[in-house]
C-alpha cells in the first residue's frame, strides 16, 4: 500500500506565501516522478508541478516563477513552495506518485492524496 498526506494549506491574503507539504508511506520500489495538481470549484482538476526522480522540475505557465517543485528523499516528502499567491490559486491542491512498487514493479502505477485546501482571499 502506497499513502499520500498532503498538509499546509490555509487561508492566506493575497502576495503571501504557504509551502505545503506531502508526506510519502508504502512499499515504493522505484518513483518516476511526483508532481502538484488542484482543483478549483466547478472546474477539472489541472497540473501545477512536477518533479522526476532526477529532480528535473516544470511548471504550469499559472504558476511559472512563484512556485517551486522540491523533494526530500530522506524523508520520502515533496513540496511545493507557494509564493506571490493570488486569488485565482484558490483550490485544493493534490499531490501525485508515479512509482512501482514491490507488489507491482513491472509498471509504474500513480497514486493521490486527499488533498489540502488552499483559499487566498482578502
Amino acid at each position: 500500500q502506497v499513502q499520500l498526506v498532503e498538509s499546509g494549506g490555509g487561508l492566506v491574503q493575497p502576495g503571501e506565501s504557504l509551502r505545503l507539504s506531502c508526506a510519502t508511506s508504502g512499499n515504493v520500489f522505484s518513483i518516476r516522478d511526483m508532481g502538484w495538481y488542484r482543483q478549483a470549484p466547478g472546474k477539472q482538476r489541472e497540473w501545477v508541478a512536477q518533479i522526476t526522480s532526477g529532480s528535473i522540475t516544470d511548471y504550469a505557465d499559472a504558476v511559472k516563477g512563484r512556485f517551486t517543485i522540491s523533494r526530500d528523499n530522506a524523508k520520502n516528502t515533496l513540496y511545493l513552495q507557494m509564493n506571490s499567491l493570488k486569488p485565482e490559486d484558490t483550490a485544493v491542491y493534490y499531490c501525485r506518485l508515479t512509482a512501482r512498487t514491490y507488489t507491482n514493479y513491472n509498471y509504474n502505477m500513480d497514486y493521490w492524496g486527499k488533498g489540502t485546501q488552499v483559499t487566498v482571499s482578502s
